[in-house]
């Protein structure tokens, strides 16, 4: 006698749903999680037509939850394969290939994303690739271009510095020391070399200013004329 332990409904407007029995499932349970779908956990004891009569009840929850997901999982994918994706010196290259690994290999200005022929580009783990290879573009870049950048505007104004580290931070573009080492985010390569310069400079100004005090501002608007309006721009970019 053959068990049955899970089942796919197909319903119009929804597309899979998976039943499956769970020893943890107390009551049937539908989750709609992201790169996931619609999952229902059916504890032994109630049978999966049952299950299913379930799920046509709360087709209206379903539908609506999976829109949100929906909605969520488009502002995290990167890249769907419908536009190139380029760094300041890099591109994106893609290849399905026969393996079960997800691999980076980035080589003369390429960051090639190797992902296993099964997975769609939108899968989860392929965006999570694809979020990590850029970060490393970027990190390439920053390494090659912020020191010299920074050691170009301190001597241009007159800036005396320790050292250049460059940091994947999650909340701020740039710091400056105590010891007036600068600490500048990777993420700077994003933004236009305007605003790299500003936020530079805004670095070098602490190591005469340490606050944001009305002297701060003076020093910094002495070394760039427009700083308020650069200011203004880089809240457009988000970290």
């Amino acid at each position: 006698m053959v068990i049955i332990r899970k089942s796919v409904l197909k319903i119009d407007g929804i597309g899979k749903v998976l039943l499956e029995y769970s020893k943890r499932a107390r009551n049937v349970n539908i989750s709609v999680k992201p790169y996931k779908g619609v999952r229902v956990a059916v504890p032994y004891g109630v049978s999966l037509k049952s299950a299913e009569k379930f799920v046509y009840s709360k087709l209206n929850w379903i539908r609506k939850n999976l829109e949100r997901v929906k909605q969520y999982e488009s502002k995290k994918i990167t890249c769907d394969g419908s536009k190139v994706i380029t760094t300041r010196r890099h591109i994106l290259s893609f290849t399905a290939i026969n393996t079960e690994r997800l691999s980076i290999l980035i080589k003369n200005g390429i960051v090639n994303i190797r992902y296993p022929e099964s997975l769609q580009m939108t899968d989860e783990r392929v965006q999570r690739a694809i979020q990590v290879g850029v970060v490393e573009a970027y990190r390439i870049e920053a390494k090659e271009y912020l020191p010299t950048r920074v050691e170009y505007l301190a001597k241009k104004h007159g800036f005396i510095y320790n050292k250049v580290f460059i940091k994947n931070m999650k909340s701020r573009w740039g710091s400056c020391s105590s010891k007036n080492n600068i600490n500048l985010n990777l993420q700077l390569m994003r933004l236009p070399s305007g605003l790299i310069d500003y936020v530079i400079l805004h670095e070098l100004v602490h190591t005469k200013v340490r606050n944001h005090s009305p002297d701060f501002l003076i020093v910094l608007n002495n070394v760039i004329e427009d700083a308020q309006d650069k200011r203004r721009q880089l809240k457009k970019y988000s970290l």
